[in-house]
């Protein structure tokens, strides 16, 4: 088992399996974040309050079972930030994961752990959970390469929950070939015709650093998926702007991370880290006004990117609009991050739709990701596609 250099599992004896004798995934590794059960093992969910509350799981997540069978080898359980609820990746109680592409800076979460061993090449293969862009984010942060699947198309049976018509069960590795061989077992049959034309959405790339944007539309980025597409078709998606897609997202999402996880804060009273704390006490404040205009334009998102995409279209922009705040950020700083990011990230997740992220380019040092984005059950394709870019840009296929 290989030594944890970047404190990416989480703390004491790790959970390991080993897989089928044959299968499509026979000889590789994976990792679970620790939201998935395996059997014999407390699910922690990032927090010594919620693993002394529950019990060993009688059973694997479907996830685990399903690489486990494909003949992949378990080497761990991977830290998660408290109860999936934040994008950074700190966690006070299991110590913050090394983002091993920028070390001086946060891994993002609340996968960082999963992204953080995909990174330090711990394992082929790791498991995340992406809600509002915790695959996502931290793929761009840490340079691997990360799917957010279409909203249903893998089963979370066996995980815990934080916003139920959001959550999707995501997965990360370094090269695009392993992301789609993992799929292959992961995803329904279906949903894999070819994908075109290219659409460069406007308010994404505004909304990103103009280092990031610049460092983006270059031959390893935008270029290498015009080779793959032909040239982009700019268009704007977002005429209310990426801020209403952050705020509707956010006021629907805490209401149901609230009517997920609210009985069990209020009976426990558990002790959180800096942030969590706040957004748990956000979430049960949430008017429910509020939450339901944020459904409702939700609705409205869906219908517009659904006939969009329905043809095949894919839509490009920046993962995260900077690379990975710095260590040293104040929680302010980390705020106004998180919500310039997940303006960004409600596009795929108020719609939910397929998204990948691509470890295209690096910034000062620091990774930052192109993400491909498709219509609703259209993964296959959209990870073969990536599969493609990823050999123009001349990444590891």
């Amino acid at each position: 088992m290989a030594e944890d250099s970047v404190g990416a599992f989480v703390p004491g004896p790790r959970t390991e399996r080993a897989g089928a004798a044959e299968g499509p995934l026979a000889g590789l590794t994976f990792a679970v974040k620790d939201l998935y059960d395996t059997a014999g093992d407390v699910t922690g969910y990032g927090n010594p309050d919620w693993a002394r509350t529950h019990a060993p799981a009688t059973r694997d997540a479907a996830v685990v079972a399903a690489l486990l069978g494909a003949g992949a080898r378990l080497v761990g359980k991977t830290k998660t930030v408290e109860l999936a609820y934040g994008l950074t990746g700190e966690n006070v109680w299991h110590g913050t994961p090394v983002n091993p592409g920028a070390p001086d800076r946060f891994p993002g979460g609340s996968s960082c752990g999963s992204a953080a061993a995909v990174a330090a090449g711990l394992c082929d293969i790791a498991m995340g959970s992406d809600t509002g862009g915790s695959v996502r984010i931290p793929a761009s942060y840490c340079g691997v390469f990360g799917i957010r699947p279409s909203w249903g198309a893998v089963s979370l049976v066996g995980a815990c929950p934080l916003g139920p018509t959001f959550d999707t069960a995501g997965w990360f590795a370094a090269r695009a070939s392993v992301l789609r061989r993992a799929g292959d077992v992961l995803l329904p049959p279906g949903g894999d015709a070819p994908l075109g034309p290219l659409l460069k959405v406007k308010e994404a790339w505004v909304n990103a650093e103009p280092a990031t944007a610049a460092c983006l539309s270059n031959g390893q980025g935008l270029e290498a998926a015009e080779k793959v597409l032909g040239p982009a078709l700019t268009i704007s998606i977002a005429p209310e702007g990426l801020d209403a897609f952050y705020e509707n997202f956010r006021c629907a999402q805490a209401e149901e991370a609230w009517t997920s996880l609210g009985p069990w804060v209020e009976a426990t009273d558990p002790a959180f880290g800096p942030g969590v704390k706040e957004r748990f006490a956000a979430a049960k404040a949430m008017d429910p006004a509020k939450a339901a205009a944020g459904r409702a334009f939700r609705r409205i998102v869906q219908a517009r990117l659904h006939a969009l995409l329905g043809g095949g279209a894919v839509l490009v922009y920046p993962t995260s609009p900077s690379p990975a705040p710095r260590l040293t950020a104040t929680q302010a700083e980390q705020n106004a991050v998180r919500e310039r990011t997940m303006g960004v990230t409600a596009i795929a997740g108020l719609a939910g739709l397929p998204e990948v992220s691509l470890p295209v380019a690096r910034i000062a040092g620091a990774p930052v990701g192109l993400s491909l984005v498709a219509g609703p059950g259209r993964d296959r394709a959209l990870l073969a596609l990536a599969e493609k870019v990823a050999a123009a840009a001349g990444l590891p296929g």
